[in-house]
């Protein structure tokens, strides 16, 4: 069972005392066995044994002397004895309840479950109150996995006894197994407040409570069984895990190496080492900690992955699906993988659309045979009613998803009688301003980290969603599984992704007239519902950042800028922007990311750009920092440049909120057009180009305008707030518009289901 093993009744006792009497056989037998009890509790159990011999000798009938005999070999280990004992006890006195439940013991020592069964039960059926045969039948249905039986005989058991602290640890462990998560926790806690020196169950209960989201009170559990045992290796592991899910990644690394002080070659703890890593944008230390990991194990599909997504972040996007290819020959139903595939997929010219569908279809055919979907709601088919609208999201709170919802979400609510009923479903722990802005603006708000795909969706179910929206698609913390349970009678993908889902379950992706041409559609599984103007609406920062006056203007030379993540800078990326570095003289290329803080990331930056004669002090590379330092910096460039194929979507957002134009280049699919989208709702077509020449000669020529580009700076905030990109207002009558066009489609569907049926059955 591991460390911590299941509590185990003795099973030994159920002794009749008597008075010592006269010196007839039966009596002088009934003397003896009070004095084999007292020697028995004094723990000379051959010396009871002998008394208890003694007492059949004189008087063979006597069916306690056979029972405590049985207990004195029982407590020796000769299973098979004692139970002859008991045995010989019930032919004497067939009702006698303790031995059958002392036989229902030496038959699970005997590993014969089913007969320990029967044993107990026929205990229980004599003495219905006998609380250990209760717990200990519960024990031997566990022993046959017979789990929902043992559940219910441990809740008998707590009928009659309900401080059994004991039977409450057995009852959680039971539950959990059973998948009854809640009440399973609910139960070890009980336990644990009538048993708090109980390490072993206590650790149950954290690890528990991690797997359920429930990370504070995890970290409490695990701490406090750290305490008590700080060298053991799985309290370490459960715990570090618990603290970087919390963002404590000191105390986690902590965790970790204290594993490996332990056992230094611990798989798990060099991992986990490398996603704390991964974690805190240390991409080189998180390279070598998977790498060790891989030594350990080469064919662990975790650690290929992971590998996979850290080698995109540092630009070598190649390299990382040859690890997710790995791990897809170890784990080929992994969907984590599968997710990563897909999302490093759109930063290769190599993966054209066809391919990433046939792989999105492949990730849809697994999350399918994963799931059993629903195939009726209780959800009224009323066109005209208010609707219950879910977000799934693990980015409710400061990230770019987060960025653009708020806005949107405050203007869906805006009214008490908004024709929406929000509900969030949160797929992460993080607490921020923003996420407790966002929360505060959902009706109902639904933690579901740590829930098992079935749970969350048979909670959405519960709460009768109308049309649930994933917000995320292949991007990380995605809950796209849960979507092939088919909670929701429509399913929708919108806004954290550029792509289809492959889930055939997910009925409309929903996009825009600039981002995604009518002949594209083929490489989608969803149906497109278009919204008028754009699918994206920013939130205006909520931080008072002034806008400069244009910076070449004082400074000589025109500053170009990207601010996107730098993975999305590839090869031919680079290229292109060394032949507009060579074309305007004196310009430089003000970069800045997450990466750009490690030494070995920005030596790579600059011997890209070397090897197109670009050299290092035209290039200013910086790290993160708070986000109005972030937004600050856009007073430092004048143009921006869009990457590609992997266009920007907040950074553009941003760039043009601080007065920045930007330079995009326009594609041919859904992804490689967010730029187009974003400029042409902001008034900015001239920003647009159509080729990579185009992109250049752009660039020269807008570089080459200060005066009209110092104009465009000073007025463009203004501009872009009044338009679409920035319109909460407009775009949210706009997205309740096409809600309310799928649900009415739905309603007429269910209507004319009904009729056929209608018909079906009155022969029509």
């Amino acid at each position: 069972m591991g460390l911590f093993d299941r509590f185990r009744f003795s099973g030994i006792q159920a002794v009749e005392n008597h008075e010592n009497a006269a010196e007839t056989p039966r009596e002088e037998a009934l003397r003896l066995i009070n004095e084999g009890n007292q020697i028995e509790e004094a723990g000379q159990l051959d010396e009871a044994l002998r008394f208890y011999d003694d007492a059949i000798s004189k008087a063979p009938d006597l069916a306690r002397a056979h029972m405590n005999r049985g207990n004195i070999l029982l407590a020796r280990g000769d299973a098979e004895e004692a139970l002859h004992a008991y045995e010989k006890a019930l032919e004497l006195e067939p009702d006698y309840a303790a031995a059958h439940y002392n036989a229902g013991n030496a038959q699970a020592h005997l590993n014969k479950h089913e007969a320990a069964c029967a044993a107990y039960e026929k205990a229980i059926l004599l003495k219905s109150d006998f609380t250990d045969a209760h717990v200990a039948l519960g024990n031997a249905l566990e022993d046959l996995g017979r789990r929902d039986e043992a559940a219910a005989s441990y809740q008998r058991a707590l009928e009659i006894c309900p401080d059994y602290a004991e039977v409450h640890a057995n009852l959680g462990k039971t539950l959990l197994a059973l998948g009854q998560h809640n009440e399973g926790t609910a139960s070890l806690k009980r336990a644990t407040d009538l048993m708090p020196d109980d390490m072993e169950t206590l650790f149950v209960l954290g690890a528990s409570q991690k797997s359920r989201g429930q990370l504070e009170a995890a970290r409490s559990s695990l701490s406090k069984v750290l305490a008590a045992s700080p060298e053991n290796v799985d309290v370490n592991i459960q715990l570090g895990d618990t603290l970087l899910e919390l963002g404590q990644a000191d105390d986690a690394i902590n965790c970790y190496r204290r594993v490996l002080d332990l056992v230094p070659d611990h798989f798990i703890a060099h991992n986990n080492l490398g996603n704390v890593y991964f974690t805190l944008g240390l991409f080189d230390k998180a390279f070598i900690w998977y790498s060790r990991a891989l030594e350990l194990q080469p064919d662990s599909a975790v650690v290929h992955s992971n590998l996979g997504a850290i080698l995109k972040d540092i630009g070598q996007p190649l390299e990382g699906i040859k690890s997710i290819r790995r791990a897809l020959e170890t784990a080929p139903e992994s969907t984590t993988a599968r997710s990563n595939l897909l999302f490093i997929g759109h930063s290769l010219d190599d993966f054209s659309q066809t391919m990433l569908l046939e792989e999105a279809r492949v990730f849809g055919e697994i999350v399918a045979r994963q799931a059993t979907p629903a195939t009726s709601w209780n959800n009224a088919p009323d066109p005209a009613r208010r609707l219950r609208v879910g977000f799934v999201s693990g980015d409710l709170c400061f990230h770019p998803v987060g960025f653009f919802m708020e806005g949107v979400l405050r203007a869906l609510t805006a009214s008490a009688s908004a024709s929406l009923e929000i509900v969030a479903y949160m797929n992460f722990v993080r607490v921020d301003p923003v996420r407790e802005r966002i929360k505060a603006l959902c009706h109902h708000w639904r933690e579901v980290f740590g829930l098992p795909d079935e749970e969350a969706a048979r909670l959405i179910q519960n709460d009768e969603i109308d049309l649930l929206i994933d917000l995320s698609g292949h991007s990380a913390k995605n809950r796209l599984p849960l979507f092939a349970w088919k909670p929701a009678p429509i399913q929708v993908s919108w806004l954290g992704y550029f792509d289809t889902t492959g889930v055939e379950a997910i009925d409309y992706l929903i996009a825009d007239p600039w981002t995604l041409p009518e002949s594209e559609e083929i490489y989608f599984t969803e149906t497109i519902w278009r919204l008028p103007d754009t699918r994206l609406c920013f939130t205006p920062p909520d931080i008072n950042v002034t806008i400069r006056p244009l910076p070449a203007l004082t400074e000589q030379q025109i500053t170009f800028g990207c601010f996107n993540n730098l993975n999305k800078m590839g090869d031919a990326v680079v290229a292109l922007w060394a032949r507009i570095l060579a074309a305007v003289p004196n310009s430089r290329l003000f970069l800045k990311a997450r990466q750009l803080y490690q030494t070995p990331v920005r030596e790579s930056v600059i011997e890209k750009f070397r090897q197109h004669g670009i050299e290092p002090s035209r290039l200013i590379l910086e790290g993160p920092e708070s986000r109005a330092n972030y937004l600050a910096a856009y007073n430092r460039v004048d143009i921006a440049l869009d990457p590609f194929p992997y266009t920007g979507g907040t950074t553009t957002a941003e760039a043009l909120w601080m007065g920045v134009p930007v330079l995009t280049l326009s594609g041919q699919h859904f992804l490689h057009r967010q730029g187009v989208g974003l400029l042409m709702n902001a008034g900015l077509p001239e920003w647009i180009a159509c080729d990579p020449d185009d992109y250049v000669a752009r660039a020269l020529a807008h570089a080459g305008n200060l005066e009209r580009l110092a104009k465009l700076r000073s007025q463009l905030r203004e501009q872009v707030l009044a338009s679409p990109v920035f319109d909460a207002t407009s775009f949210a009558t706009h997205f309740d518009t096409a809600l309310r066009g799928m649900w009415m489609k739905w309603c007429d569907e269910q209507k004319n289901l009904a009729q056929t049926e209608n018909d079906s059955k009155h022969g029509v």
